[in-house]
């Protein structure tokens, strides 16, 4: 049961073992309704390829157990992305040493319960209500989020990179909250790439320009989206994403058939960058397009260029960002080098919830410092954007013009 101030809402909470369990329809209506922001990560499409391919499935330890709350007429209300976990594998919100120190002390910590989308660090919201009784059909859904690990009786339940005003709440609940950070490209208004150049420091500038010019020389960079995309474009990009994860993972999380559902089903949401030599691709990203944000993802080369990285991943993404009119541009978790190139630092947040007592004031203490670091080191980092700061960049921009 839930209630709201304005209105009073009875639910039925019930667990799904598979996206196919759920309406595609009566999901999309919560996950992305029509009147607010498209995520394409939420959309069933994206979730149930992930499933029905056996990226996420429990022979490789994601166990779905999507949380449905239905109101009394039967009709889906609110729902939540969950998954039984059996390693910490492909969450980017690293807890090993929180799995490593329980183990030390006699704990099992898995399986644990995870709401999130898998294999994808990017911001969205997780628990998913629509209408005028969302709040209180949110509340619902992280309290039944914890009930559900406390009835299992498993170590802990964690909601990984949440919308701040859900984080809000579920502290307010009693789930730990952390914080940490990745670095995103903000559209401050910029009608084309040279617009955005010219925020820069003129040092900064011409760092750009060398890369952009370096990167592209005797090659041919292009873009696919929609029924552009054919699949000899995704045969190229699989195969520089498997040299890529097998080389970071060892284990590439995601197969050729669910690129091809992706494929089939999403096209007009995937953007492909292909870097052609002599007509052959040599490397490549994927990106997912939302109705605000661009999401960088997967990217792979079998040639080694300089700043070709650069080229396809950022660049490449501000340049079709700028375009669309989008706001920003994600482009995965980590990564500094991201600075000095225009991408700014933002916070990332997840809740916590841990069944043991003693562990949980351990990890609690741990967050607290931990917040203050994360927080300190983003103030810090904005020194360093490469954006021009005031008067005395003016003077030097004017002092190097025509170089």
């Amino acid at each position: 049961m839930a209630d709201d101030t304005a209105d009073r809402t009875e639910l039925s909470l019930s667990i799904a073992s598979s996206m196919g369990e759920v309406g595609r329809d009566a999901w999309n209506a919560i996950a992305n309704p029509a009147d607010e922001r498209y995520d394409p990560f939420l959309d069933w499409d994206f979730l149930e390829a992930l499933e029905s391919t056996g990226c996420a499935s429990p022979e490789t330890g994601w166990t779905p157990r999507h949380l449905l709350a239905h109101n009394s007429t039967g009709r889906l209300v609110g729902a939540a992305p969950l998954y039984l976990k059996t390693h910490s594998r492909g969450e980017f919100v690293f807890d090993h040493a929180w799995a490593d120190a329980f183990h030390r002390a006699g704990g099992r910590y898995y399986p644990k319960l995870l709401c999130a989308v898998p294999f994808t660090p990017v911001t969205g919201q997780r628990l998913l209500a629509h209408g005028p009784n969302a709040l209180a059909i949110r509340h619902a859904l992280g309290q039944a989020i914890a009930d559900t690990a406390r009835q299992w009786r498993v170590s802990s339940a964690h909601i990984n990179f949440l919308d701040d005003d859900t984080w809000n709440m579920l502290g307010a609940s009693g789930f730990l909250l952390r914080e940490d950070q990745q670095f995103h490209w903000i559209n401050h208004g910029y009608a084309t790439f040279e617009d955005f150049l010219g925020a820069l420091s003129s040092r900064k500038r011409k760092m750009l320009r060398r890369e952009r010019r370096e990167a592209q020389e005797g090659l041919d960079i292009v873009r696919m989206t929609g029924d552009d995309l054919k699949p000899h474009h995704w045969d190229a990009f699989f195969r520089f994403y498997m040299d890529t994860g097998g080389r970071k993972w060892g284990a590439p999380y995601l197969n050729r058939d669910f690129f091809q559902l992706l494929h089939e089903r999403m096209a007009d949401k995937c953007l492909i960058v292909l870097a052609l030599e002599d007509g052959e691709p040599i490397a490549g990203a994927l990106n997912m397009i939302g109705s605000d944000t661009l999401y960088g993802r997967y990217w792979g080369r079998v040639v080694d260029r300089p700043f070709l990285h650069f080229e396809v991943c950022y660049y490449q993404a501000i340049d079709f960002a700028i375009e669309r009119g989008l706001g920003f541009v994600e482009a995965g978790a980590q990564g500094e080098h991201k600075l000095t190139r225009g991408y700014e630092p933002r916070l990332t947040r997840s809740a916590h919830w841990i069944a043991h007592a003693g562990f949980r004031t351990a990890v609690a203490n741990y967050l607290d410092s931990e917040r203050i670091a994360v927080e300190e080191g983003i103030n810090e980092l904005q020194a360093y954007t490469p954006f021009r700061k005031g008067e005395l960049q003016q003077a030097e921009d004017h002092d190097e013009e025509g170089f």
